[in-house]
């Protein structure tokens, strides 16, 4: 993290109660996993004097929500104003407060309650109405504000004893580390430092489309029935692709990979 981002996340934790005594500045991203049983006051925040919830003690780091659906709605519903703004509000009778939640979502779910629902390798046993009553419990928009969205069918036998060579984890965390400092060195006169905390005007500057990207991207949006939230964080993942490549613009090929990783709704949601 930057000294910034150390404060602000330290400040969090020392209000949550979270940090060792005698302990100074945390230095490593936080990571944060509720069981799926949490309240929306353990996720949001909240309580007699309107603590800080799992949200803010992820900020600046990463949330990860296992089993998805079996959160209760109440509680990811209340995910959208910090996955929108980085902030939350907590309000009690005699207390309210607005901390800071920007934090990476990461959330994983099985596509029904037997979990084999379009498997390539196992039989669904589940009703047309179950699956549906169990897919419909992610709104749509909360699946709106999730950029990427990513489908991972059963790993073959085979390619678990695959011994070719492959990318390694610290050959990808090589990657993204460059893709940082590159977007850290284009916003170092901007407020913020990353892609995902582009806004609408700062969309404009920095991920300028050539005309025939544009149009490939407006026909998806048409085709694929998109709002303009998915619009922004379609060009935003787009960015990204390119800076991991080191590439200067966005192209065409940027925005159909980043096009891609938002099928998952079209398949299972609409």
């Amino acid at each position: 993290m930057t000294f910034e981002e150390s404060l602000e996340t330290t400040r969090i934790h020392s209000i949550c109660g979270r940090l060792a005594p005698g302990s100074g500045l945390m230095v490593t991203r936080p990571f944060s996993s509720p069981h799926h049983s949490s309240s929306v006051i353990s996720l949001i925040g909240g309580g007699p004097n309107a603590k800080p919830g799992e949200v803010s003690a992820a900020h600046n780091g990463v949330l990860f929500l296992d089993e998805l659906p079996e959160f209760s709605r109440g509680a990811l519903e209340a995910l959208r104003q910090p996955l929108e703004d980085g902030t939350v509000s907590v309000a009690r009778i005699r207390h309210q407060a607005q901390y800071q939640s920007s934090f990476m979502l990461i959330a994983a779910m099985n596509p029904c309650p037997c979990g084999y629902f379009g498997s390539t390798t196992h039989t669904c046993r589940c009703s047309p109405q179950e699956i549906r009553r169990y897919l419909d419990k992610i709104s749509g928009p909360l699946l709106d504000r999730i950029d990427l969205q990513i489908e991972v069918d059963a790993v073959p036998v085979q390619e678990i004893n695959n011994s070719s060579p492959a990318e390694s984890s610290a050959q990808v965390a090589a990657r993204v580390a460059a893709a940082r400092m590159l977007q850290q060195d284009r916003y170092r006169n901007e407020t913020f430092h990353c892609n995902a905390q582009l806004s609408n005007s700062a969309l404009r500057k920095y991920c300028a489309l050539n005309t025939e990207t544009a149009d490939l991207l407006n026909a998806a949006v048409e085709s694929m029935h998109l709002s303009m939230r998915a619009y922004n964080r379609i060009l935003k993942t787009a960015r990204t692709v390119a800076d991991l490549e080191g590439a200067d613009n966005i192209s065409s090929a940027h925005v159909a990979e980043a096009i891609q990783y938002r099928e998952l709704d079209q398949k299972y949601w609409r």
